[in-house]
């Protein structure tokens, strides 16, 4: 629109006077010009003088007003708008123009920087994903530590991987973006990069550089880090919550019942999930006159629909997954429960958080995450004397509340005994003698490497069976062996397959080799089931001593041997020995419904032991304190699946 003519002379002179530094004139000038006119020139000029004077904020709502009147400027105008919005602190008005400017912000870092802190903040991160890439390509490092913040949990995400990547290269000393870069290269089992930062790893963690650990998931910490202590530090904040937050919680008004009120926190209520193929037997075998189960469930929609999953006989379940933690905190204090379980922990997609919100007196961590739960408000974790032993209590903030026989329960009712398959059915040797895992390949460490080519290298009638469906993982595995002189028809991949099916063709090894310092849990529990002997050395932190505690429900113990070294030597020993694998076979099927580790109702009976002494010292007002269940006296005959 064209200028009146008094209206043009005006904005000339204002403009000229804004050009010789005249700012306190050029306002006045474009005062008397807004009488006349308002349209995005007038704006835009009244923006940048008032900046000169010194009026952010204002320069903000002028720019806004611009960017508001439309024309080709418009963008840019609002863009101008929000970035003084968010250095003035008006993070709502910034907010509100943000939406408008989400394209643009695809390709201009200070744009993306100020959205992404802005929904951040507002816990609204689903829409920020495509905005990873333009901060990582800033040369900016706030932009490049936003960048790293946007990474998903998934560490299979191709795209994560090349923006911590490319941001490592840019600053490899920066010890937060080799503890990502270092997670990213083990879940392909690239050991050569593994091994080339593994000093530069050494250097920081001797050093005392807990800002590395601080930046660590405490996940992938436990997969390489044996040091309870140092496993503490990984993602601990100096002060996640309110000191006084335990004791207050603890001494809120509570309505106690006849029956115990156990609630469980999960998204991971549903059949096919390794959780509830472990826990959903116990669920089902407590006792309805003493105990009240509830479920707390943001379990996704999508894993709901599988059919035939029974979810109605695991307890009354309440839907929490669209609730923000307060409510959700809420609705779980509506419910009265007396003892709120958290089944996830340092997992993917966990809300543990949900716990720092008083929910209720007793707050306990069990089977979801094995090690201390930082950051989270809870008086105990569950587990048994194996995890967590005698000298473990100072690198953990819980209390310990140990079962008598193991920490993890099973369900022999829901974990079938498949016909078995035959080895020339899945590609394997005949007459080879089969070692095995079938952890996840992230937790096959350089150590474990030197382990398995050393026993490889001793026992040239054998071969290794690997469950590794990701072909640039296998690519690394070979590689490394190939280094060692191990020949690479000598390893046998598998893909994951159906859980019957996988169950079926797990007796067609000869021995499973354990994964260290993060052993197989669910994974080891199910090769037991079906009589194969799991091997495991003996463990310095939770999840390094798993194996030994199901090895030991199980009746075989021999089988845990006193450090790596030992592990060779014995793995080369049953190489050599065939009847003795048959007979630890041969023990395993007939320990199989006679030994605790698949006794669900006897597990559940200490669990709800567990609970009964957690619920009396809270309701007696004392404090949590250890807690040692004792075992029941002993079954003199098998018990039914």
């Amino acid at each position: 629109m064209e200028l009146p003519l008094n209206a043009h002379t005006i904005f000339s002179s204002a403009s000229r006077q804004y050009q010789k530094g005249q700012y306190t004139e050029a306002l006045d000038s474009l005062n008397q010009l807004l009488d006349l006119t308002r349209d995005a020139k007038t704006y835009a000029l009244l923006a940048k003088v008032l900046l000169k004077l010194g009026f952010r904020s204002d320069a903000a709502q002028a720019y806004q007003l611009a960017g508001e009147e439309g024309g080709l400027r418009s963008e840019h105008f609002l863009a101008e708008a929000m970035k003084l919005h968010f250095a003035c602190g008006n993070d709502d008005q910034a907010l509100s123009l943000g939406r408008p400017l989400l394209e643009q912000a695809k390709t201009d870092p200070e744009l993306a920087y100020i959205i992404v802190t802005l929904f951040l903040k507002r816990d609204q991160a689903d829409i920020l994903g495509p905005f990873k890439s333009t901060l990582s390509a800033s040369a900016r490092q706030e932009h490049q530590v936003l960048a790293a913040k946007l990474l998903t949990s998934d560490v299979g995400n191709n795209e994560d991987r090349e923006i911590v990547t490319n941001l490592f290269r840019r600053t490899p000393s920066n010890p937060v973006l080799l503890s990502a870069y270092l997670v990213f290269m083990q879940e392909v089992n690239n050991f050569n990069e593994i091994e080339n930062y593994a000093q530069a790893l050494e250097r920081v963690i001797q050093s005392n550089n807990s800002k590395f650990l601080r930046a660590e998931t405490p996940f992938y910490n436990i997969h390489w880090c044996r040091d309870e202590k140092l496993n503490r530090l990984a993602a601990a904040l100096d002060q996640p919550f309110p000191p006084g937050l335990p004791k207050e919680r603890r001494s809120m008004p509570h309505s106690w019942g006849k029956k115990i009120r156990i609630g469980y926190l999960s998204n991971d209520f549903w059949g096919l999930h390794a959780t509830m193929k472990l826990l959903r037997a116990v669920l089902t075998a407590h006792d309805p006159e003493k105990f009240e189960i509830v479920l707390f469930c943001y379990t996704p929609e999508k894993y709901l629909k599988v059919v035939g999953q029974g979810r109605e006989s695991w307890g009354r379940i309440v839907r929490v997954e669209h609730l923000s933690d307060e409510h959700a905190a809420q609705a779980i204090r509506d419910e009265q429960i007396d003892i709120l379980v958290d089944l996830k922990g340092h997992t993917m997609n966990s809300r543990v958080s949900i716990l720092n919100h008083k929910v209720a007196p007793v707050q306990v961590a069990w089977l979801g995450f094995p090690g201390t739960t930082v950051n989270t408000d809870l008086d105990y974790i569950i587990g048994d004397h194996y995890v967590l032993p005698d000298g473990s209590e100072e690198h953990y903030h819980e209390r310990f509340c140990r079962l008598p026989e193991t920490y993890q329960p099973n369900d022999p009712a829901g974990r079938p005994l498949p016909a078995t398959t035959s080895r020339a059915e899945i590609g394997l040797p005949e007459d080879a003698f089969v070692y095995a895992s079938f952890n996840a390949n992230r937790k096959i460490t350089v150590e474990t490497m030197k382990a398995w080519a050393e026993i490889l290298r001793r026992t040239p009638d054998s071969v290794l069976w690997l469950m590794c469906p990701k072909p640039e993982a296998q690519a690394h595995i070979l590689r490394r062996f190939q280094s060692y002189g191990i020949t690479t028809k000598r390893i046998i991949f598998c893909a994951k397959v159906d859980y019957e099916k996988h169950l079926g063709r797990i007796p067609a090894a000869d021995l499973g080799l354990d994964t260290f310092p993060c052993n197989g849990h669910t994974t080891t529990s199910e090769q037991l089931w079906m009589g194969l002997p799991v091997l495991t050395p003996k463990g310095t932190h939770f999840a390094s001593r798993v194996s030994e505690s199901l090895l030991h429900a199980i009746g075989v113990p021999e089988l845990v041997t006193a450090d790596i070294d030992a592990y060779i030597e014995q793995a080369v020993a049953l190489y050599g020995n065939r009847a003795k694998v048959a007979e630890y076979r041969q023990r395993l099927t007939d320990n199989r419904m006679q030994m605790p580790l698949f006794d669900s109702e006897r597990f559940c009976r200490h669990l709800e032991q567990a609970y009964e002494m957690m619920a009396e010292r809270a309701r007696n007002g004392l404090e949590p304190a250890l807690i040692d269940v004792p075992a029941l006296p002993a079954r003199t005959g098998s018990f039914a699946q």
